[in-house]
């Protein structure tokens, strides 16, 4: 058989509502009923009115503790002439009042002489008395149909004698993984090209915030006729059922073609970044879904498509998330044909609140974990510019992003232990961005983060930051912070398999470099170096292959991508390998004293001087903490 390669580029919005539109002609937004008992409805929606069974309180009850009086034995009592009453009834807060008694007179109210009440102030009828129904009447309107059952809702059922309740049927979504390459789970020498299923976990996971019941099948490989026999397997079992991966159109991907054959195929492609290959479709009037294999494509796809059918199968509406207008920190280009969704953190600065773009990538799903929402460039952009306002649709708090402190710059390990720190013990975010020293000092210039990680050496005079500072930061103020001294040097294998014994060795044939990005403090102390050995990039190779941190640079050492690399000793030793120092350099904070609060300012400087950070950070290896903590230069 032919494979068709064709993807469509359908419009979202026009996608959208054909989905939908196809979903009511399949009856799926339908809702489904069924009965069961109250003491198990928390969370589950009704499915019809909930009337109640008996009026609460459904006797005459006390609502304060006191004596239990006739109105009209009390009636001319003043402090001056009490009135004493043989005929009364202690009773507490909800015992039953009879019928001969028509007022409750709270107890620090009374006072007794010989078994009398003494009164000091008229009753009025029905005075501290809950009547019949006060709270619910029997067959009153408890809850509407399409509610949800919360606490609240629970407790009055209970009270007002509901036993069983009907609810929605909670729609069962089944979920098959596809891909010979994946593994159920991973250990730290898991063969090349293997790759451990977890988006099937992350789908489910939103399935049961949104109420449904997931059904994951076990990994199924490539293989058109297994993929096959798995989607009628589990066909019989659910209402929706989602395809992970095979949903473009390479060698080995069979989910379109098997949606074809046995159902129909309503969409294959749609016009978003990340998510283009996504499938809508249905088999056996049940609705099916292809979603891409990377992650952050999956769940998009995921959001879009899943999420409105799910909340309209249980009759209830989408939650809206939050919106919050941004600056957008940097520019975006994005292609004019597609609607483009990028995550971003974000964070309030004097100017107003500013949003972060995370790496686009649609594998990387630590952007996903990080952000704290996304925006959306909608199709016939060229992209935002930097500086405008944008929308983002937030998924975290407006308390966690107005409690956030924004480091752009170098990437050190310590910057990681202070984030954990400053989050434990004071509830503080810290956000960084990895874009290098110079990326750093320009974001301060531009007054678009609180602080900044650098390590520029001077090669004039052989002092790192104060001169940069200088020179590009002239009128504003700052202050340098001294976070960690540290060894900068050669990240090699373990063994040091070739021999490579200082920078002179990276010119060697067939030694294999990774460098850092340009701007980088490190990239900068690298070419001071390499001068001073006479070694021109040209002569190494590799110079002009980068990465953005410490660890991901150790990282292409541990997989092969190079043999050496140039960081800090802590990269190397948190991933088992050699390490030749070369220097130990000044690595700071330096910070915007007029944007960010001072109570922060405070908290960073405890946290790097506590002992806690202290051990964590000289754990980690190759760290000086001498000076950690202290205020080195501000700005004139």
């Amino acid at each position: 058989m032919s494979r068709k390669v064709y993807i469509e580029n359908m419009p979202l919005d026009e996608a959208r509502k054909r989905w939908m539109s196809h979903l009511d002609s399949l009856g799926f937004c339908t809702p489904q009923v069924e009965t069961i008992p109250v003491h198990n409805a928390l969370n589950r929606i009704t499915g019809q009115a909930v009337y109640a069974k008996r009026s609460a309180p459904h006797y005459p009850a006390a609502a304060m503790d006191g004596i239990a009086v006739r109105a009209a034995d009390t009636y001319g009592a003043t402090e001056k002439s009490p009135v004493y009453i043989d005929k009364y009834m202690e009773v507490d807060t909800g015992d039953y009042v009879p019928d001969d008694y028509d007022a409750v007179i709270m107890i620090e109210d009374v006072n007794f002489e010989n078994d009398r009440a003494r009164i000091i102030q008229p009753a009025v009828p029905w005075q501290h008395i809950r009547s019949i129904g006060e709270d619910m009447v029997a067959q009153d309107l408890l809850l509407p149909s399409y509610t949800r059952i919360g606490p609240y809702e629970l407790a009055s059922l209970i009270t007002a004698g509901v036993d069983e309740v009907e609810v929605v049927k909670q729609p069962v979504v089944a979920i098959i993984p596809t891909g010979t390459e994946l593994v159920e789970s991973g250990s730290d020498n898991m063969a090349p090209g293997t790759i451990v299923e977890s988006n099937s976990h992350m789908l489910s996971a939103f399935c049961r915030q949104w109420g449904a019941i997931p059904l994951r099948h076990p990994i199924v490989a490539d293989d058109r006729e297994l993929l096959k026999k798995a989607v009628l397997e589990m066909l019989d079992q659910c209402d929706m059922l989602i395809i992970g991966s095979g949903s473009s159109a390479g060698r080995e991907d069979y989910t379109a073609h098997i949606v074809e054959e046995l159902g129909q195929l309503l969409i294959h492609g749609i016009a978003i970044r990340p998510g283009k290959p996504a499938i809508l479709g249905s088999i056996d009037n049940k609705p099916v879904v292809g979603v891409p294999g990377y992650p952050i494509s999956a769940q998009l796809v995921f959001n879009l498509f899943v999420r409105p059918a799910l909340f309209a199968r249980q009759g209830i509406p989408e939650p809206q998330e939050d919106v919050l207008d941004c600056q957008i920190a940097r520019k975006l280009p994005s292609p004019m044909g597609v609607d483009e969704y990028v995550y971003v953190n974000c964070a309030s600065l004097p100017t107003g609140y500013y949003a972060y773009p995370l790496n686009r990538g649609a594998g990387v799903t630590t952007s996903l974990v990080k952000s704290d929402g996304f925006i959306r460039i909608p199709r016939g952009s060229e992209g935002i510019q930097a500086g405008e306002v944008v929308q983002v649709w937030l998924h975290r708090s407006r308390q966690i992003i107005d409690n956030t402190i924004v480091c752009i710059g170098s990437h050190d390990l310590a910057i990681d232990v202070l984030a954990d720190l400053l989050q434990r013990h004071y509830g503080i975010r810290l956000i960084s961005s990895n874009v290098g020293s110079m990326g750093g000092i320009m974001s301060l210039r531009r007054q678009e983060t609180h602080m900044a990680g650098i390590h520029l050496l001077d090669p004039q005079t052989g002092t790192y930051n104060t001169s940069y500072l200088k020179r590009y930061m002239s009128g504003i103020n700052w202050k340098l912070l001294t976070l960690v001294k540290r060894q900068q040097g050669l990240i090699i294998k373990p063994g040091n398999p070739l021999n490579i014994q200082g920078l002179t060795d990276l010119a060697r044939s067939g030694v294999r470099f990774v460098n850092r990005q340009k701007g980088s403090g490190t990239r900068v102390l690298l070419d001071y170096l390499l001068a001073k050995e006479n070694l021109k990039p040209e002569d190494i190779y590799g110079y002009n292959h980068e990465e953005y941190t410490h660890l991901a640079v150790a990282a292409a050492v541990q997989n092969d991508s190079c043999d050496v690399g140039m960081g800090v000793y802590a990269s190397a030793r948190v991933l088992g390998l050699d390490f030749i120092p070369l220097v130990e350099e000044d690595y700071e904070l330096c910070i915007l004293p007029d944007i960010i609060r001072p109570e922060h300012v405070e908290c960073l400087i405890n946290t790097i001087k506590s002992q806690e950070f202290i051990e964590r950070v000289s754990a980690l290896g190759g760290y000086n903490l001498e000076g950690s903590g202290h205020i080195r230069l501000s700005a004139e």
